[in-house]
């Protein structure tokens, strides 16, 4: 069996890519797997250090604003699709998959676009509830279309009926236990603990309001905090200081600037504050933790605020958008959740109900389906 894995851009489309491609290494150790990505993202160095083999294409995506410049660079870019469509078809050719499955980044669309019109057997997978161009045109086309949410169903229009596979979530995460987890943070058990990030450079508008919960709350020893800054909030501690909090005596405040153990906070938290990205929210499902959401709203078709609404709707989530962020707004959120375990753990259940937890096993079935037709 041969299968060809079209992702990049950012860890949201190539993380799930990757745990449906170890799924079917681990299924059928004898496949043949190659991915297809760009030479200046992520993937590049994502998918090599996993193991499997790597090709590039050219491509960028197309500017929505009509700007001289943002003309000037969709000239540029449709120059790149003609000179990536070529490229593509050659390795294809030299490969001859089974099946080839775009999950998302601007690479997906040749990849996927080329193999349908070489008669190859095609899937692709939207982590989004609100899907984005590159997707929307392709599920016309691909043999198979997987979902994320049951939200992005309303959205497409399909050669074949999509099916709901979830996001793979790492076993870390989900394996992950709450009392361990506490034990290696140094939380009191029943403090009640809030996680809160705004992504790896880190997101200003987060981390100003969480400066003011952590200033207005750090006092209540019943409240454990666990922020990370990014990589341009590192103003974030001294902004604290002046505010009053010594963050040498408050054992109940940890400052970050990355969280590279996730498995760990998620297990120990009571409470996630963030964005709204698919993957995020997959763990937050899978953890079955109570969250406010905070879409960002730079971002394509404000597909995070349509992820953030896909649980708000099972009251699995509260959401606060960043044109309603404050100081002030983020505090009454907040204490409502904690001063009430009920309403917490009633998110969380809900939140728990919403994850698909054989994600990359159904995924796998779909592909090798697909490849043994």
């Amino acid at each position: 069996m041969k299968i060809i894995f079209a992702a990049g851009g950012t860890g949201g489309h190539i993380n799930p890519a990757l745990a449906a491609a170890g799924e079917v290494r681990r299924r059928d150790p004898n496949a043949e797997i190659l991915f297809i990505g760009t030479a200046d993202h992520m993937e590049a160095r994502l998918v090599p250090a996993a193991g499997y083999a790597f090709k590039t294409i050219e491509i960028a995506g197309f500017q929505r604003k009509p700007t001289p410049k943002n003309i000037v660079k969709n000239i540029k870019t449709v120059g790149l699709l003609l000179k990536s469509t070529g490229a593509v078809k050659k390795i294809l050719a030299e490969f001859q998959p089974d099946v080839v499955v775009g999950f998302g980044g601007y690479v997906s669309g040749p990849v996927v676009r080329t193999a349908a019109k070489m008669g190859i057997k095609t899937a692709i997978h939207e982590q989004n509830a609100y899907p984005g161009v590159t997707n929307k045109a392709l599920a016309k086309k691909a043999d198979k279309v997987m979902l994320t949410v049951e939200a992005a169903r309303e959205h497409l229009e399909c050669k074949n009926p999509p099916i709901l596979t979830g996001l793979p979530v790492r076993h870390e995460i989900i394996d992950a236990d709450r009392d361990f987890a506490r034990a290696q943070l140094h939380i009191p058990q029943n403090a009640v603990m809030i996680l809160s990030m705004g992504g790896s450079l880190g997101a200003k508008a987060i981390n100003e309001a969480m400066t003011a919960l952590i200033a207005a709350r750090y006092t209540d020893k019943n409240l454990f905090f666990l922020h990370a800054t990014g990589k341009y909030g590192k103003w974030v501690p001294e902004k604290l200081r002046e505010s009053g909090v010594d963050l040498e005596k408050a054992e109940n405040v940890v400052i970050r600037e990355y969280i590279d153990d996730m498995d760990v906070c998620l297990a120990a938290a009571d409470l996630v504050i963030g964005r709204a990205g698919a993957s995020s929210l997959s763990e937050i499902e899978a953890t079955g933790k109570a969250s406010v959401l905070i879409p960002s709203p730079n971002v394509a078709e404000n597909h995070q605020y349509h992820n953030a609404m896909a649980l708000v709707n099972n009251n699995a989530a509260k959401i606060l958008e960043e044109k309603d962020l404050t100081p002030e707004s983020l505090i009454a959120t907040v204490d409502a959740l904690t001063s009430d375990p009920a309403a917490l753990r009633t998110l969380g259940a809900n939140a728990k109900k919403m994850a698909v937890m054989d994600s990359a096993k159904e995924i796998c079935n779909i592909l090798m389906e697909l490849a043994e037709n």
